[in-house]
């Protein structure tokens, strides 16, 4: 039974339309990292009476509304249509659940949509940054038009997340803009007793993720297992070319999708995850493997050099060949062991959902308690 009634529930609404395969595993399609962030962060709000959960989604041939895992959750744009007919969907959705708090994650016309939409209907918008480059002024640069809207939606937003330090200092020199620090959550298992036995890579075939890299460190040890978890990007050509050069690889195993709910055991089965993107905000990756035990080697990424500050891995700093002698230490000794349990410590300390959603609820609570003040 319900603790209170639907008018004193605070509604939220989290606009991440790549987020319905995660709701509804049986729907095949790519989702990535922002999606991950706000799926487990929907889920585990749900699971408290004070708070009613949507979700806005794309079009993927669903019902046009459904309850999944106590979340109520709606179709609208199509992705692949007009984006003015994809906006007027996305809008039209929007009003129909007439939330108290409207949150995204990840760059794109929909900031503004939303931050235009929460500004006229008197709603609070929340934006949540999703990668360095969203953070640094570098979407904003190369995005002239869209990127002056992305700009004006956070300078809209009544809160603004970042995921690290690095980003919350960025955002505050490219756009003079404060923001709360909040870091990804994530649920955190019991480490199975499984054997370690495998190097692991894991993301969307996105150039920015580098995963030819991955191809390459993996021909380079040929006695060593590696598995390439890797769905294709939205529009990428270059997919099927990965695919024929990742099979020739006698030690590579090339997997074009798992199941979000069953990976959980690749990570388990890991010595190390390697990490091979150019950018990332706070890859979920990283926090999937420290919560299996498992060394992290990154190429380039590390968001406040928490892989040195707290001994959970390495990181190669763009360079190719310390990818390649990094995996190499790592494995040597059984290193990977020790720096694993590290990892395991750290996500423990400063990831576990359970804790990170408590410092959300106290947002939208404030922030519900002064639009209704102001109303």
């Amino acid at each position: 039974m319900e603790k209170t009634t639907n008018k004193t529930r605070i509604h939220v609404c989290f606009v991440c339309p790549k987020a319905y395969p995660l709701l509804d595993p049986s729907c095949p399609a790519t989702f990535g990292g922002a999606e991950v962030d706000l799926y487990l962060l929907g889920s585990e709000l749900a699971k408290d009476s004070e708070f009613r959960v949507h979700f806005i989604t794309a079009d993927y041939g669903q019902p046009a509304e459904q309850h999944i895992q106590n979340i109520h959750v709606i179709k609208s744009l199509n992705v692949h249509q007009n984006p003015l007919l994809g906006a007027w969907k996305l809008w039209r959705a929007m009003k129909k659940i007439n939330a108290d708090i409207y949150a995204l994650k990840s760059a794109s016309l929909g900031v503004s949509l939303a931050a235009a939409f929460c500004r006229l209907h008197q709603k609070c918008f929340i934006y949540r940054t999703a990668s360095m480059l969203e953070s640094n002024g570098q979407y904003v640069q190369e995005h002239f038009f869209i990127g002056k809207l992305f700009a004006w939606g956070l300078r809209n937003a009544e809160v603004v997340l970042t995921q690290n330090q690095t980003d919350q200092r960025n955002l505050k020199a490219s756009l003079n803009l404060d923001s709360t620090l909040i870091p990804n959550g994530h649920p955190m298992p019991a480490i199975a007793d499984m054997n370690k036995s495998t190097v692991l890579w894991a993301g969307r075939s996105d150039g920015i993720k580098g995963p030819y890299r991955f191809l390459e460190l993996a021909s380079h040890f040929p006695n060593q297992q590696f598995i390439m978890i890797c769905p294709p990007a939205t529009g990428d050509t270059t997919y099927p070319d990965l695919q024929k050069q990742a099979v020739r690889i006698k030690n590579l195993e090339f997997l074009p999708r798992v199941d979000f709910h069953k990976i959980d055991s690749y990570f388990q089965r890991a010595k190390v995850l390697v990490n091979t993107s150019d950018s990332e905000g706070f890859a979920n990756t990283f926090i999937q493997a420290g919560a299996a035990g498992a060394a992290i080697l990154s190429f380039a990424v590390n968001p406040d050099d928490f892989l040195t500050q707290y001994n959970c891995g390495l990181c190669c700093r763009g360079d190719m060949d310390k990818l390649k002698e990094g995996l190499a230490f790592l494995l040597a000794g059984g290193r990977y062991i020790e720096i694993g349990k590290n990892g395991r410590k750290y996500v423990e300390e400063k990831h576990d959902i359970s804790t990170i959603v408590e410092q959300y609820k106290a947002i939208f609570v404030r922030l519900n308690e002064q639009k209704r003040r102001k109303r």
